[in-house]
């Protein structure tokens, strides 16, 4: 049988982590937790949560429906993704930030004109290039 402690131990012997992988797991949290509340923003409007008695998604138009749940389902798994700091949380996150900024800039119908939120969206994912970028040569070097 196995010493449960070990794992602990095994946790306390870990190699330092250096100042930008760091960095970067500080921001792949933060981009969780605001990925999270998107996500859940979007469930609220598809449940209609503060519509009242009529539903203002069903009236909506088909695109803004789509659109929206998929932000909805797709900004839920990039939080869980993100959290855990997994390869494929920051491509469901990545994939989630270029369409938003592609719906924000070339399909204003949808959700309006929002150049603010695509800027915020290719901040973001600028950000995360400099991070994994400087995390990965720190690893190496």
């Amino acid at each position: 049988m196995t010493d449960p402690m070990i794992a602990i131990d095994q946790v306390r012997e870990r190699p330092h982590e250096g100042r930008w992988t760091q960095a970067l797991v500080w921001f792949l949290r933060a981009a969780a937790g605001i990925s999270l509340v998107k996500g859940l923003y979007h469930w609220a409007v598809v449940i209609g949560i503060g519509d009242g008695h009529a539903s203002a998604f069903e009236a909506s138009p088909v695109a803004f429906q789509a659109a929206t749940i998929f932000f909805a389902v797709i900004d839920l798994v990039a939080a869980v993704g993100l959290w855990l700091a997994a390869a494929w949380g920051g491509v469901v996150w990545l994939t989630a930030a270029i369409s938003m900024a592609a719906i924000a800039l070339f399909f204003p119908q949808i959700y309006g004109a929002g150049i603010l939120i695509a800027m915020a969206e290719l901040v973001a994912i600028s950000l995360y290039v400099v991070f994994a970028y400087m995390a990965s040569r720190e690893r190496a070097g």
